[in-house]
């Protein structure tokens, strides 16, 4: 079952439902055997646990990783292996977290031409790097 680890966590730990070994650079599809039914107007976005980050090199792959609030099969963590050596994901070990979100509708709208700002089509690197 997801928990949360400490009072004021942001997210919930998920839970490896098998054990797998993950080599250098593969991409693996981690079950965690649980099934959600979030209320209208509410996501669940599953994140990386930076331990295993930081130690190993394991991280989701899309992060965050969205489960919507009509989705109902079993939550799976995407997961990559960025480590130097082959990684084995335990069945019972924290693979991911999950956090809950309201989500707010945007009105789209189809238009010729947008507003000038400051910024205009300045992307990547437009603010410095210092």
């Amino acid at each position: 079952m997801p928990a949360y680890a400490h009072e004021g966590d942001a997210g919930v730990d998920l839970y490896a439902n098998e054990t797998k070994e993950i080599d250098v650079g593969e991409i693996a599809l981690i079950p965690t055997g649980i099934k959600i039914a979030l209320p209208k107007g509410f996501e669940a976005q599953v994140r990386p646990k930076s331990g295993l980050a930081l130690k190993h090199g394991i991280t989701v792959l899309n992060t965050p990783g969205t489960v919507d609030e009509g989705y109902r099969g079993e939550i799976g963590v995407i997961v990559v292996n960025h480590g130097k050596e082959k990684y084995t994901v335990e069945k019972g070990k924290k693979i991911a977290q999950m956090v809950f979100n309201k989500v707010e509708k945007a009105e789209l709208n189809e238009v010729e031409e947008l507003d000038e700002t400051s910024r205009n089509e300045s992307g990547f690197g437009s603010t410095g790097l210092d």
